[in-house]
Formats: C-alpha cells, sequence, structure tokens
C-alpha cells in the first residue's frame, strides 16, 4: 500500500456528508444493494486480509458493531482501539495514534472522537481513508445514509427509486429534540434536503437555537423550524409521505442548561396518542441509544411505525459500501453496477 503524502486527505474517506455529490450518494446506496445480495462467501473476498482500526474516544453500540460485522463479512481483520484500554488513556495524542496505527498496518481508519474536526485531523495526518462514526456536535455521515436508505425502503413507493435531486419530492421529516448537540441532525439535513426533502426541525430555544445548525435555516433551503411540536406533526401529517425522528437529550454535553423534564415530556415526546392524533401514518425513525419514556413512548418505539430497527439492519449494508469506497478493493465500482 503506498501512504499518501501527509496533508493529503485518501480518497474514499468518509468526513462530511457535505462532500458527497448525490451521484456519490446513489453509488453507495447501489454498491450497499449490490453486496447484500451477494453470498456471503462471495462478499468476504472482497477485502480479505485488509486491516481496518476502529478508533473510539466515545462509547458506541450501534456504530462501533456495525462496522466491525461489516468489516468482518467483507473478509477484513478489525481492531478496536479505545480510550479506555489504550495509550490514549496517558495522554497519547491523536496524532500519535493514528501514526502508530499506520505503522502497524492499518490501512483505514473509522474514528469516532468528541471533538469536532478530528477526523479530518486524522485524515491529513496519517493520509489513510478515514470514515467519520461521529465527530462531537459536527457531523455522522454514516447515518445519515442509513437514515436515508431506511426512508427509501420502509416509505410507500420510494422502493426502488433512483436516488437523484427529486427522490425525497412530498416527503417531510420532522426531527425532533436535542438538535443543537445533535450530528445526526447536521447529517441529516445537510443531506435530505439536496434529495427534495422538506425537513422541520423542532425543539425549545436551549436545545434548538435558530443558529444550531449553522445552516441557514430556511424555507427555501428545504429546513425550517416549528417550535410546536403538535403543529409540526400536523403539517407533516397532512403532507402525504411523513418521518418523525426523535433525538435523545444528550445530557453528557449540556454543559449546565436548565431543562424542565416534565414540560419537556409533556411537550416534545412522541406518544401513541399524540402520533395517532396527527401523523397516523408517520414512520417513526431514531438512531438511538433511545431514553424509553422521554423523548419517545415504548409503544411508539416498538409499534408498527417504527423503523429503529430498521435503521440499524441498514447500517450494517451501509457501512459494508462504505468500507469497501475507502478500501478502493479494485471494485467499488463493480459493486454499483
Amino acid at each position: 500500500m503506498t501512504i499518501l503524502e501527509t496533508g493529503t486527505i485518501a480518497a474514499g474517506s468518509l468526513l462530511t456528508v457535505a462532500g458527497l455529490t448525490v451521484e456519490e450518494v446513489a453509488a453507495i446506496l447501489a454498491a450497499t444493494d449490490r453486496l447484500e445480495r451477494m453470498a456471503a462467501a462471495e462478499r468476504a473476498k472482497i477485502l480479505a486480509g485488509r486491516r481496518i482500526a476502529l478508533l473510539f474516544y466515545e462509547s458506541s453500540t450501534r456504530t462501533r458493531t456495525s462496522f466491525e460485522l461489516a468489516a468482518k463479512s467483507l473478509g477484513a481483520m478489525t481492531t478496536l482501539v479505545s480510550d479506555k484500554s489504550s495509550s490514549i488513556e496517558k495522554g497519547e495524542s491523536l496524532k500519535d495514534t493514528g501514526l502508530t496505527l499506520r505503522a502497524l498496518g492499518a490501512e483505514c481508519i473509522v474514528l469516532r472522537h468528541a471533538n469536532s474536526g478530528a477526523p479530518y485531523l486524522l485524515a491529513k495526518t496519517t493520509g489513510l481513508p478515514v470514515l467519520n462514526a461521529g465527530d462531537g456536535m459536527h457531523e455522522h455521515p454514516s447515518q445519515a445514509l442509513l437514515d436515508l436508505r431506511t426512508m427509501l425502503a420502509r416509505l410507500p413507493g420510494m422502493s426502488g427509486r433512483l436516488v437523484n435531486a427529486k427522490t425525497l419530492e412530498g416527503v417531510t421529516v420532522v426531527i425532533t429534540g436535542d438538535i443543537l448537540h445533535s450530528r445526526v441532525a447536521r447529517s441529516n439535513a445537510m443531506l435530505l434536503p439536496r434529495l427534495g426533502a422538506r425537513v422541520v426541525l423542532c425543539g425549545p430555544p436551549g436545545l434548538l437555537p435558530d443558529d444550531a445548525l449553522g445552516l441557514g435555516l430556511d424555507s427555501k433551503g428545504g429546513i425550517e423550524i416549528e417550535r410546536d411540536f403538535d403543529k409540526a406533526l400536523k403539517q407533516a401529517g397532512s403532507g402525504g409521505k411523513a418521518v418523525v425522528m426523535m433525538l435523545r437529550i444528550q445530557r453528557e454535553r449540556l454543559a449546565g442548561l436548565e431543562l424542565d423534564l416534565g414540560e419537556y415530556i409533556s411537550r416534545y415526546q412522541l406518544d401513541e396518542e399524540r402520533l395517532m392524533a396527527r401523523a397516523p401514518e408517520a414512520l417513526v425513525m431514531h438512531p438511538g441509544p433511545m431514553i424509553r419514556g422521554l423523548e419517545i413512548a415504548g409503544e411508539v418505539a416498538d409499534g408498527p411505525n417504527s423503523a429503529i430497527e430498521d435503521q440499524v439492519r441498514h447500517g450494517l449494508g451501509v457501512r459494508m459500501a462504505l468500507l469497501v469506497r475507502a478500501l478502493g478493493a479494485g471494485g467499488f465500482e463493480s459493486v454499483t453496477v
């Protein structure tokens, strides 16, 4: 393997959804479809013997496990490095950890980090392809892609449609909760309007200031703010295809922000009564982890509208495609045709 010059971001890296064209999004989803249709033995040859490092400075269940299982299903070898079981705990810098992994033969790094922009630093320092598995309050690109695939699979009339700038026309996506701290909300708000979706952000001012995403929040860009959750649901429910994406309150990032949980539950919790009264056919999504009884009621999370487990399943396929894209393997194009 040829190491690129330090300072160059390797082809195949995915640091932000903003760096993806609509055509590239379509190619990733096409590769996902093809990989899932392959026999397990055939799929396991694609990255056979390749080395992938999972570098996680924050706790994770869904993202870390799906990247690991995706890599292994492609035949790759993986190693998990966490801040609790490595030299990171002793104060080693991200740069030096990345260089160490490169020297040990890692060919791709999947990074989750508490600091926004950390994947860019790692990519430029190592020259390796880096996949952003969530950086601070910035982005979570693979989550936005798997959310998109879930919508395409579950919304009526969407299955099998080509991905283009009009694919999500007529779809309203209401994202509700702690949007200020949500990298999932940011990535979805950056991606979905480019495919024609209307995105409505909903939450109290403390969790959703007007400039929370820094995206120019206006209806012309396909993004709006609605403080009243009931109104947002009713608008989505009356407009045809609707998605309601709930987010947890990220207590670890609140930094002293006072929040009346009883009032929050009253105004913003998605329970069965609220859903059935205002958007009874809406697709319900949640990136996890869920706090049942806070942002979402258990009967909704487990109900027929829920696509939460579907999101997890689609994450495995999407992350397989991203790993093949990152490592080239002489075959990303071959799995998209």
